[in-house]
């Protein structure tokens, strides 16, 4: 890695990564909403900012200062990989401004029929100035990924696949054992199922070099559908709302 692009993630060590993502059919959506968010992370003290869609990361760069990842999410009836799923879509994140692109790095089928990490080698190839973020949701994608060419590796999709579609909370184990085995060949960001300053830490204290959050900050209509769902006994589940399918293409 060059000495910019480390000068840039070292920026970051130890630091709150914010994600700021609206829908445009989330009840808090506005036009600005998503800037405010960034603006609201850069005055908290925020390292950086994980925003998507080329608007949406346009937008926050010209309000925000700060090292951007962005992603650019496209659903389809027929798949759950929906962050960045095409060069294209890598390439939109990239010219908006992003500093970093995020990619699903799963072993899900994507639209096109491929595995969804195929992509990452393409993105490498394609944008070798870019830093590459894989998203993934096992020790062992992370360490494919890694082998690929990533530069950082987040378990962002544990819990949003058919394998990890079962668990609620986030996995310290798993977190632990790639900091320790990848700490000499890529950066462990902590993101996914983190709820409290605490639970930031224990992520810090475990080895992640720095720590996204997003739903706990961001999203208050989830943190409410959260309380509701305990308060109602779980008659319903609130994941089911996080893992919806927004904006569908066919």
């Amino acid at each position: 890695m060059d000495e910019k692009k480390e000068k840039l993630l070292d920026s970051m060590k130890k630091g709150l990564i914010v994600s700021c993502q609206v829908q445009r059919d989330d009840p808090i959506y506005t036009d600005d909403i998503a800037v405010k968010m960034a603006e609201s992370a850069q005055w908290a003290g925020a390292v950086g900012i994980r925003a998507n869609s080329p608007e949406q990361i346009r937008a926050i760069k010209e309000k925000v200062d700060l090292p951007m990842i962005g992603l650019y999410k496209i659903w389809h009836k027929d798949t759950d990989v929906f962050i960045t799923p095409t060069l294209d879509a890598a390439r939109e994140v990239w010219e908006a401004g992003a500093d970093i692109i995020a990619l699903d790095c799963t072993a899900q089928i994507t639209h096109e029929g491929r595995p969804a990490w195929d992509l990452l080698k393409i993105v490498r190839r394609e944008i070798p100035e870019a830093i590459i973020l894989a998203d993934i949701s096992t020790y062992e994608e992370a360490a494919r990924a890694i082998d690929n060419g990533a530069d950082i590796v987040a378990p962002t999709l544990y819990g949003y696949t058919k394998e990890t579609a079962h668990i609620e909370g986030p996995d310290y184990r798993t977190l632990a054992k790639m900091c320790r085995n990848f700490k000499d060949s890529a950066y462990v960001i902590m993101e996914g199922h983190i709820y409290t300053p605490e639970d930031a830490m224990k992520c810090i204290y475990l080895g992640a070099h720095a720590v996204v959050v997003g739903s706990a900050i961001t999203r208050p209509h989830l943190t409410a559908k959260r309380f509701v769902d305990m308060l109602s006994g779980y008659q319903s589940n609130w994941r089911d709302s996080e893992r919806a399918k927004h904006l569908i293409t066919e």
